[in-house]
């Protein structure tokens, strides 16, 4: 595994000091004898785990009481249906910030359940750079606002959040979570995907303020409901455990490496050494997102023809990299940077890509 280098997006890296911890504990949970996959959820040894992972998921976002987190499943996909069954009701309108392909499923989703409104969108500009959010027009019967705050497949980011007053704001953050600091306490809803920053695949993380609750019917399946899951704290159904250990092992790795500001700052560095390379390649290589909007997870670029591309796809499987492949939906290079990708894995992908345009530019 020395010389093998994974840039996928998702699931994506997770640290080698994560997985060994895993591997060492995989048959025999801290003495108790038996595997961490085969133990109760209501057992003790999983409380533990359970409870830690969520008080420091609110300590790292520097949550209050006032929220709580959830441990769910299905994805983030689940979550594009669950925000608008809990909270768009009868009269009320939906706001969508419409950025990307997962916003946009977002979107669709919830024109299902009831009336949408699209505050921003980023179409004109083919999803490679973010609307302004800065002046968004929110009605007065809004349910919420939604947004994305990273999009995967074109590589854009949000780089602030709009203030949407009274409004609750609920955003999906699925490929940046803990990457970065946020003031969470601007949102009324976070949810994300633990397989790209936080773990693999198997949970969704779901953070919610108490007083958003008030707002969910009675009349949805208990099993939909957020009000559910915080009443049997994340234990209303079995939970994915070793999701959910694998998270906690993360959670502790990133406190370790400095916390989320660590994180920020390292990541930044990867996406700078990445972006150098593109910007200085003279039209060689072609970085995607406009520059005000460029991802500190997902790098996304294309070489100087489809030629090149596919001669540059072989050189770099046969030299272990992974994952660099472009979602099958855009056919574009992206090395996706989250949380666990070692910078010195960055500097093997820059020095190649450097090496490759020397050779063959």
């Amino acid at each position: 595994m020395a010389n093998t280098y994974n840039f996928n997006a998702g699931p994506g890296a997770l640290p080698a000091e994560v997985l060994q911890e895993a591997q060492e504990e995989l048959r025999n949970y801290q003495g108790i004898g038996a595997s961490i996959l085969e133990i109760s959820h209501r057992s003790k040894a999983y409380e533990g785990i359970h409870y830690e992972a969520q008080q420091l998921i609110k300590e790292m976002m520097g949550l209050s009481s006032d929220y709580e987190v959830l441990f769910l499943y299905g994805g983030a996909s689940l979550q594009f249906s669950m925000v608008p069954i809990n909270f768009l009701t009868e009269g009320k309108i939906a706001g969508y910030v419409h950025c990307g392909t997962w916003s946009g499923k977002a979107w669709q989703e919830a024109q299902k359940i009831g009336q949408t409104l699209v505050l921003a969108s980023g179409e004109k500009q083919s999803y490679k750079q973010m609307p302004d959010l800065s002046n968004l027009n929110i009605p007065k019967e809004m349910a919420y606002v939604h947004l994305t705050s990273n999009e995967t497949i074109d590589g854009i980011q949000c780089r602030s959040f709009p203030d949407t007053g009274h409004v609750p704001l609920i955003v999906d953050m699925s490929s940046d979570i803990l990457s970065r600091p946020i003031e969470a306490s601007r949102f009324s809803l976070i949810y994300a995907g633990a397989q790209k920053n936080l773990g693999p695949a198997g949970v969704t993380i779901v953070i919610v303020r108490r007083s958003l609750l008030e707002r969910v019917p009675e009349t949805i399946p208990g099993i939909l409901s957020y009000r559910t899951h915080v009443n049997h704290h994340s234990l209303y159904s079995t939970p994915p455990v070793f999701s959910v250990y694998m998270v906690n092992l993360m959670l502790r790795w990133i406190v370790n490496q400095g916390g989320v500001q660590g994180m920020a700052v390292r990541n930044q560095q990867k996406a700078e050494l990445l972006y150098h390379v593109l910007d200085n390649s003279g039209g060689f290589y072609k970085g995607l997102a406009y520059k005000d909007s460029r991802s500190m997870m997902n790098v996304t670029f294309r070489a100087s023809s489809p030629e090149m591309e596919n001669k540059l796809l072989v050189e770099l499987e046969q030299e272990g990299f992974m994952g660099l492949k472009g979602h099958r939906d855009a056919g574009h290079f992206r090395a996706s940077i989250y949380n666990a990708v070692p910078y010195e894995h960055c500097k093997a992908l820059a020095d190649f890509l450097t090496e490759f345009q020397k050779r063959n530019g």
